[in-house]
Order: C-alpha cells, then sequence, then structure tokens
C-alpha cells in the first residue's frame, strides 16, 4: 500500500512540475515578474515533492 501511495505522489509531481512549466512558458511571454516567481516556486514545490516521493519508495523498498 505505501508503494502505491510513493507512486501517486510521483505522479502527482510530475504532473504539477508541467503545470508550473507551463504556466513558466506563459509568464515569460507576457513579461509577467510575479507569475514567473509563482511558476519558479511552484518548480521547486514539485521538485522537493518528488524527491520525497523517490525517498519514500525506497524506504519502502529497503534500497
Amino acid at each position: 500500500m505505501k508503494k502505491a501511495r510513493g507512486i501517486f505522489a510521483l505522479l502527482g509531481a510530475g504532473s504539477a512540475a508541467a503545470s508550473a512549466f507551463s504556466t513558466l512558458r506563459t509568464a515569460r511571454g507576457r513579461n509577467d515578474k510575479l507569475a514567473l516567481v509563482n511558476a519558479i516556486a511552484s518548480i521547486l514545490v514539485a521538485i522537493t515533492g518528488a524527491a520525497l516521493a523517490v525517498r519514500g519508495l525506497r524506504k519502502d523498498g529497503d534500497a
């Protein structure tokens, strides 16, 4: 059960990263500095979420 939760967390982080990169592209096109900062922060959150999911999967498998 923990493995499935970790996989869903990893998928969620991937989805969040895709959305953040889309927002980043839009913000750069519009020269919107506030949206740009928000997109960068969202990317960092997605990276952290992915790292936590991977760590959870590794601990579950004792690797």
